[in-house]
């Protein structure tokens, strides 16, 4: 059995996600301690139980300490499952997150897969659904993954109730990838979204996020607005959001975003989004920051030599090279430091389920 502390690195729900989704490809058993020790509410929060809850279903694992609280996790994969299965995070847990943990599983499923999740999909401390739809999907799409993903209600806090679907039928064996370069920019393109607040709320998001970009010399570029507002809407907590979307010829697509709560002017919430995208951009890397954490488990399993420049090497992809290495044996190759540009590469395994 393999043993994984729980604070070291990143120290919170990335080692969870990693970890189980991971060990679910690889049938290793693993058991985790120390989870979240650091953080203000230590051990397992809804969004990674329902994370391992679901991934222990589609592997048929055996589990130990899988419930709310708890600081270790044991957790013993037989297998892998296809079919339809609904879960639900309660509340507002995070929906990408949850989708973070159980992707990797999915691509590696025997036959056709749908699932249904509920919770919240536009949260705090997690990337919104505009973000997977738009920026990994595409990413993963450059690796022979195809899944597809359908938004059918926006979740916000505090309440959640938001509900998605996703379906693929699993490639088994992912392409390697190389992203070190950037082609032309062919497009700057958005989502901002509002939910039981007036329409104006999106607008002026999108509004202010199309006066930061041409500001900084971007004059070509579309942000739609989606509004939720009459009487008979299914969503259950008020919200906004915006994801910003750059797309470069058949290469790299970068992506921001900006999360509306309770005080902050939507003026603020699409300026937040258009300087993050801009701050990306300037970087010259071939993936934003997130992409880069995200993409680290795939590269892992891919077929032969990844390679990929991101704006910024990040503590949570650290946390997932660490988890990879441990559980799967590949050895990565970091070239940059904390905080900064660099570039990740690795020889993946070739996983072939």
């Amino acid at each position: 059995m393999i043993e994984i502390q729980g604070d070291i690195l990143e120290g919170g729900g990335q080692i969870i996600r990693t970890s189980i989704s991971l060990a679910a490809l690889a049938g290793e058993h693993i058991h985790i301690t120390k989870i979240r020790h650091k953080r203000p509410n230590p051990g397992l929060q809804p969004q990674h139980v329902t994370a391992a809850k679901a991934i222990a279903t589609l592997c048929d694992a055996q589990t130990e300490g899988l419930t709310q609280g708890s600081t270790e996790l044991v957790f013993k994969p037989n297998g892998h499952k296809s079919g339809k299965f609904k879960f639900d995070v309660g509340t507002a847990g995070s929906i990408p997150l949850v989708l973070q943990a159980l992707m990797p599983c999915i691509a590696f499923a025997p036959d056709h897969l749908e699932l249904e999740i509920t919770g919240g999909t536009d949260v705090k401390w997690s990337p919104p659904i505009d973000y997977i739809r738009l920026i990994t999907l595409p990413t993963l799409h450059l690796m022979g993954y195809e899944l597809n993903l359908t938004v059918n209600r926006r979740g916000h806090y505090p309440k959640g109730g938001g509900n998605v679907t996703v379906s693929t039928t699993p490639p088994k064996r992912l392409r390697n990838i190389t992203l070190t370069k950037r082609n032309q920019l062919t497009s700057i393109q958005g989502i901002s979204h509002c939910v039981k607040l007036p329409s104006h709320v999106a607008q002026r998001q999108a509004d202010a996020a199309k006066q930061s970009l041409t500001k900084a010399g971007y004059n070509e570029f579309r942000v739609d607005v989606e509004s939720y507002t009459n009487d008979h809407d299914p969503h259950t907590s008020p919200g906004s959001g915006i994801t910003l979307v750059a797309t470069h010829a058949n290469t790299s697509i970068i992506g921001a975003d900006g999360l509306g709560e309770r005080g902050k002017p939507a003026e603020q919430v699409g300026e937040e989004a258009a300087r993050r995208l801009i701050e990306e951009l300037n970087s010259q890397a071939s993936l934003d920051r997130h992409m880069g954490d995200m993409i680290i488990p795939y590269m892992a399993v891919a077929d032969g030599h990844s390679e990929i420049s991101v704006s910024q090497i990040t503590m949570h992809a650290l946390t997932n090279i660490h988890i990879a290495e441990k559980i799967l044996k590949v050895k990565f190759q970091i070239n940059g430091n904390v905080g900064q540009a660099g570039r990740i590469s690795v020889d993946g395994l070739n996983l072939n389920i």
